[in-house]
């Protein structure tokens, strides 16, 4: 599993609190970098965050970073975090789990969830996948799931969105007739946009044909944290 990624600008906004070095920031905990970012009103630079990140990069990460708790309580979410990425990463090997904040980022290529040529079905083999992820979904009800449909750049912009599209509700729909309640989860499609590889290479084709998850706290685990912390 990749590490916790500090940002440029969580960053800037860490030292301004008291973090003086990247060393000392490298050196704490999930929990520690919660609380740090809170000291400087974590509801504030999540809209920064999520805002400047949403817009051109990756939807994923705006989605977690732009719903930052903060504070203490950011810190008893990071270590809830922390389990469930871990449960995540032993259920699906070839997943890319990113610990961001106070959330989770899975990146599901199509050698994890693929689809039929052209079609929003989904293969055996992403089912397969997809069902191990069902039981750690399921031992954490109070996340939020939100799925990002991606393709390439081959064929029109509106193709690609409405593929796009009908592939994210495709997991979405698969993951409810799991079990897992479907109010959790919003699934959008993004089309050809923020490609991760050189869209003029099959290889890079192939990474940009993805499913992306962000996994964040929902208001439960808000009020759960906050009533951890009063204790």
């Amino acid at each position: 599993m990749k590490t916790t990624k500090i940002y440029l600008l969580a960053l800037a906004f860490v030292a301004s609190v008291g973090f003086t070095s990247c060393e000392a920031v490298k050196n704490t905990n999930n929990t520690q970098r919660g609380v740090g970012i809170g000291a400087a009103s974590g509801a504030v630079i999540g809209g920064v965050l999520g805002n400047n990140i949403g817009k051109g990069g990756n939807t994923a990460l705006g989605a977690i970073i732009g719903g930052v708790v903060g504070g203490t309580v950011g810190g008893v979410i990071g270590n809830r975090m922390d389990k469930q990425a871990q449960k995540i990463d032993e259920a699906l090997p070839g997943a890319e789990v990113e610990r961001v904040g106070e959330g989770i980022k899975i990146t599901l290529g199509e050698n994890s969830v693929n689809f039929d040529l052209n079609k929003a079905t989904l293969t055996s083999t992403a089912k397969a996948n997809l069902d191990k992820l069902v039981p750690v979904f399921n031992e954490y009800p109070d996340t939020n799931i939100q799925i990002f449909g991606y393709t390439d750049s081959s064929g029109s912009d509106e193709y690609n969105l409405n593929l796009s599209e009908q592939r994210a509700a495709s997991v979405r729909s698969y993951l409810g007739g799991k079990g897992i309640s479907t109010s959790r989860i919003v699934a959008k499609g993004m089309g050809e946009v923020d490609p991760i590889a050189d869209n003029t290479t099959k290889e890079g084709m192939a990474k940009n044909r993805r499913v992306e998850f962000a996994i964040t706290a929902n208001e439960k685990m808000v009020q759960d944290a906050q009533k951890e912390v009063k204790q």
